[in-house]
């Protein structure tokens, strides 16, 4: 998918895997998560931080499960955009804050990852965009997200990666419920195009 950015967005496979690791880096994004802070316990995902996470990860790719979404500038990613069905996350089920709202099926934004030179230029939206259209593409008819509402100031990208409250209104998003001051779950029905 192309959009008028120019940006194309492709979902993470085994063919985009090379691109997705190199976005990553030796770091795996951030302290060797890899993107599996919200697919396992906090003790699993301590034990595996770094190669094993990437490992778990690749696995997850290989066997066909959805993952997220990746924006290319020609053919460098440069965005990372997660998302899956919410019962492949198992962390969200210990969060007091982010725990289940209601019985309905939903697909869950869970981390955006952009390279430092592309943030604050609008892509973490059409990330967002991109990647609830992958979910209605597949069979999803919900798709729920976790940002952060910034009160004052600026919050530090390493505290935003569940994405900014205002990136989801503008993305079509509404606010359903909210446990704590800062973490609204947003919610927008989708459709199969």
């Amino acid at each position: 998918m192309v959009n008028d950015t120019g940006m194309e967005y492709r979902p993470l496979t085994m063919d985009t895997w090379p691109a997705f690791e190199k976005l990553f880096g030796t770091k795996g994004a951030c302290g060797g998560c890899w993107c599996m802070h919200w697919r396992l316990s906090a003790s699993d995902f301590n034990k595996q931080k770094g190669e094993s996470n990437k490992f778990a990860l690749l696995q997850i790719v290989n066997n066909g499960l959805p993952t997220g979404v990746l924006a290319f500038d020609r053919d460098e990613a440069v965005g990372w955009c997660a998302i899956a069905p919410r019962e492949h996350l198992k962390r969200f089920d210990t969060s007091r804050v982010l725990q289940q709202v209601d019985e309905m099926p939903v697909w869950s934004v869970h981390c955006f990852f952009i390279k430092k030179e592309y943030r604050n230029k609008g892509l973490s939206e059409n990330l967002l965009k991109a990647a609830t259209a992958y979910a209605a593409s597949n069979g999803a008819t919900m798709v729920e997200g976790y940002p952060v509402e910034i009160k004052k100031g600026k919050t530090p990208d390493v505290f935003a990666w569940t994405g900014l409250a205002q990136v989801f209104v503008r993305a079509g998003f509404n606010e359903i419920i909210r446990r704590s001051e800062t973490r609204p779950i947003m919610r927008k029905l989708v459709s199969k195009n």
